[in-house]
């Protein structure tokens, strides 16, 4: 079960945070039983991998987060000596309040570790095994060739072309992976081009903004299809499902490289093996596979692209494209007011670390992202949302706002501030300032 992704684009649970503040821990909710199995699962695909596909081994510590109670288990001591033995070679202990709970890598207490959210956890073997796999490369992705060009914002995969285009990428993909002759698939993979083409003409950063998060998250589920499935037709369902997953999403910004990632990743491995050693320059995987199959540079026109969309739309999914694109327009409108044209609470954001809903996030203009539900980190405290005109973190992830309507006055004065929707536990040093227009106020050390 895909709860939502931090930063890095990895599961990740909302949670109140100044409730939890206020709360004595209850004792550990895990079963140290269930916690070794799943500690052993992982050490499976770790050595049966034995290093093989990215040449450096995915074993490492886990870290097993209950996200009410802040409390864990590990599968090894932390070098900070935090953890303590419990149920023979676990540990357990509880992490900051201020720390990012979700499936990703973490550095806590001097050790880098894999986290994972308990107990989401999915149930059935296959998908658990996905979901392993991806976690454990998060943890050694730091250390491996592949550049990190950060998520980008995708606020284009908002719009109405955008997200039909990519669907039918996805479309003309599912097609591919499972094409049962080379020439069915080169000609699939042939119109996922040129829908991509077309999506980069109309988007002049939309190459540079989905590449950040297919190697990351992207490569990311690859590994966690190939090495987490053993049999070859298993691995292609999953990539096809993968296809599929996110169509129901209300956004694709944070999820379309889930789907993405697996199947150019799969069919990269059987037209080129050693693609995955030449991600150090950068390459995006759509490009790989193309001087792969040896195939042309797509070149959309209007007609071409008509031409080949009608082999994978019918008209319903337009349809379904265009009355959703008048919905969202609406609430665009809302969220201008309320985060734009204030008054609002600004944010300067420095080190920021976030924990959000991916298939939740909005685009809005070209401003930034609404994200109807946040949780997040910085210097100057905590920023719990949960609900109202949500926060708009702007691009660059330079600021944050969130609306001040409606705000009662006397709520407004720290160190815990509770506006519509939102709350924020500030940190000793910072304080409110008048902000540059009426109205706004924004966040400032305290002189």
């Amino acid at each position: 079960m895909r709860v939502g992704w931090t930063i890095g684009g990895v599961l990740a649970f909302a949670i109140a945070g100044a409730a939890r503040a206020q709360q004595p821990a209850p004792p550990p909710p895990f079963d140290p039983a269930h916690a070794a199995a799943l500690f052993a699962e992982a050490r499976v695909l770790c050595e049966r991998d034995a290093g093989k596909l990215w040449n450096h081994s995915l074993c490492g510590p886990i870290l097993l987060v209950d996200p009410d109670s802040m409390t864990m288990i590990a599968s090894q001591a932390d070098k900070g000596g935090v953890l303590k033995p419990v149920a023979g070679a676990l540990f357990t202990g509880r992490i900051p309040n201020d720390m990012i709970v979700a499936n990703t890598a973490t550095d806590w207490s001097g050790t880098v570790w894999t986290q994972l959210i308990w107990p989401f956890v999915p149930p059935d073997a296959p998908t658990r095994h996905v979901m392993l796999a991806h976690e454990l490369f998060h943890r050694i992705q730091r250390d491996l060739p592949i550049p990190r060009l950060g998520d980008g914002d995708n606020g284009h995969l908002d719009t109405l072309e955008g997200r039909y285009l990519l669907q039918l990428e996805w479309r003309a993909l599912a097609e591919a992976v499972a094409a049962k002759t080379p020439a069915v698939r080169k000609s699939a993979v042939a119109d996922a081009l040129l829908f991509r083409a077309e999506r980069d003409r109309r988007f002049p950063a939309a190459a540079k903004d989905e590449l950040g998060l297919e190697l990351n998250e992207g490569v990311a589920e690859y590994t966690g299809v190939r090495l987490g499935l053993t049999a070859p037709a298993e691995r292609t369902a999953y990539a096809v499902k993968d296809l599929a997953a996110h169509v129901g999403d209300d956004t694709f910004v944070r999820s379309f490289a889930y789907a993405t990632g697996p199947a150019y990743g799969l069919m990269l491995d059987q037209a080129d093996p050693a693609w995955r050693g030449k991600l150090g320059s950068g390459p995006a995987l759509w490009r790989l596979l193309q001087t792969a199959l040896k195939l042309p540079d797509p070149a959309p026109t209007e007609a071409a692209v008509a031409a080949r969309a009608r082999l994978y739309d019918d008209g319903k999914l337009r349809a379904v494209e265009v009355a959703r694109e008048a919905a969202r327009q609406q609430r665009l409108a809302g969220y201008r007011a309320g985060l734009v044209e204030g008054p609002v609470l600004d944010l300067p954001l420095a080190k920021a670390n976030r924990q959000f809903r991916p298939s939740t996030l909005v685009g809005l203009d070209d401003l930034g992202t609404v994200y109807p539900t946040l949780r997040l980190t910085d210097a100057w405290g905590v920023l719990e949302v949960t609900g109202g005109s949500g926060a708009l973190l702007y691009k660059g992830f330079g600021r944050a706002t969130v609306s001040l309507k409606g705000a009662d006055a006397t709520h407004l004065k720290g160190p815990s501030l509770v506006g519509d929707g939102w709350s924020l536990d500030l940190k000793p040093g910072w304080s409110l300032r008048p902000g540059p227009r009426p109205g706004d106020l924004t966040l400032a050390p305290t002189p």
